[in-house]
């Protein structure tokens, strides 16, 4: 089945290329940066200024060739693309949580960007705790990378 979105808006942020960028909003290295919504969907921000987290799912637009298999950046082992939170999937779509500082016409301005500069946006959805975040969680293999999170940041294996 071959399935097409369209880009609702473009992510712009101080990253232009994928080498020391965060690899999650919660790095040390994210910044601050906004989301230009296109016109067409501007009535469509209503009532967002009450949420002080959106879930952005987005684009992979620099995305390298399609890999199963990948060494992710918090462990010296491959893995399973689907155990991670690697760029190189079959469908290259990123996700993010961020926190939403101000709205501005058809701006939504973030403190915490992960995202490269450019990409594109596909959807925004609300970010509400009693949906999103689940007890009795499991993480996997990243067990054993608990703390190397925020100053973990990008390199050239995902090109």
């Amino acid at each position: 089945m071959d399935i097409k979105y369209r880009s609702i808006g473009i992510i712009h942020s101080p990253f232009t290329n994928l080498d020391q960028m965060p690899i999650q909003p919660t790095g040390e290295a994210s910044a601050a940066g906004y989301v230009e919504v296109f016109p067409e969907y501007h009535d469509g921000l209503k009532d967002l200024e009450g949420f002080s987290h959106l879930i952005l799912i987005y684009h992979l637009h620099q995305a390298g060739k399609m890999q199963l298999e990948v060494i992710p950046f918090l462990d010296s082992e491959p893995r399973g693309i689907f155990s991670t939170r690697a760029p190189l999937r079959p469908n290259p779509i990123g996700l993010s949580i961020l926190e939403l500082t101000h709205i501005t016409r058809n701006e939504l301005h973030f403190s915490n960007l992960d995202i490269l500069d450019g990409t594109p946006l596909l959807d925004i959805k609300p970010y509400i705790p009693e949906f999103d975040s689940p007890s009795n969680v499991r993480i996997g293999w990243l067990e054993n990378a608990k703390g190397d999170l925020r100053s973990t940041r990008s390199d050239h294996r995902f090109l």
